[in-house]
């Protein structure tokens, strides 16, 4: 019997090697996460005011949590293409675990969060951004960083296993992404919303793990008000139960959504 978590690491190394011998994608990989810190600190900083706090300490933990997201969507444009081009009926005819090809997807994706995550701390560094907080309390921030983009990717490989083509994926989460990253608490303070977008922002699980981020590194303002809504007031526990709920139900979707395409 194959062991699936030894297939997993198989299929992670593969995938990671791939990025490697793709210069492009480590690239553009790493080119991303610079131009967004450097656009939206120098562009939006100019014109934005948060009060009792540096726009670029407001800022950073937002263009984290996009840039994770988008990096997320890796997931499902690779099982794509990988669909696409055949690829995956290389895979039916090896004897490995069926669950193990989305699992090893997933996992190395963990691995491009964390260059990403890298470059971009550097990044935020050289522009004026810095960490306030404890260690423990910064490496947790981290932490929710990852696991809310790992529980992203499972969503993400459920939607590549059903277009089945990169280009209608990118276009489709595309559609999704940018309007929720926006409708957040991302880029500018959620206060002066319309009334019905201020209730979306703030149940938002964007919003909520981008102020846990910013308290957890000390980008928040001490004198601000509490927030009045139940998930803005718990950051680091709404956004858990958000990872919990979406890894629950999209983990075994994405297996069974594989295995049906694989006898298909």
């Amino acid at each position: 019997m194959s062991n699936v978590f030894l297939d997993s690491a198989i299929i992670t190394k593969r995938n990671l090697i791939k990025l490697k011998r793709v210069p492009d994608l480590l690239f553009f990989a790493m080119l991303s996460p610079i131009m967004f810190v450097l656009l939206f600190a120098y562009v939006f900083g100019s014109a934005i005011d948060v009060p009792g706090i540096d726009y670029k300490s407001f800022l950073m933990g937002g263009i984290f949590v996009q840039t994770m997201i988008f990096g997320a969507s890796l997931t499902g444009s690779s099982l794509a293409e990988d669909l696409q081009k055949g690829v995956m009926d290389r895979f039916r005819s090896l004897p490995m675990a069926r669950s193990a090809v989305v699992i090893g997807r997933t996992a190395a994706d963990v691995g491009n969060n964390l260059v990403t995550i890298t470059i971009m701390s550097i990044t935020g560094l050289i522009v004026g951004w810095r960490i306030t907080s404890s260690f423990f309390d910064a490496v947790l921030g981290y932490v929710l960083l990852l696991l809310f983009a790992y529980s992203i990717s499972w969503v993400m490989a459920l939607v590549g296993l059903t277009v089945r083509s990169p280009e209608i994926f990118n276009n489709a989460s595309f559609i999704v992404i940018f309007p929720l990253t926006f409708i957040a608490n991302t880029f500018v303070p959620i206060d002066n919303f319309p009334s019905v977008l201020k209730t979306i922002a703030e149940w938002n699980p964007i919003s909520s793990v981008t102020l846990a981020v910013r308290e957890q590194f000390g980008n928040t303002n001490p004198m601000a008000p509490p927030p009045e809504v139940w998930p803005l007031q718990n950051p680091v526990l709404y956004t858990l139960i958000w990872v919990v709920l979406m890894l629950v139900v999209f983990v075994p979707l994405s297996v069974r959504k594989y295995q049906k395409t694989m006898t298909a």
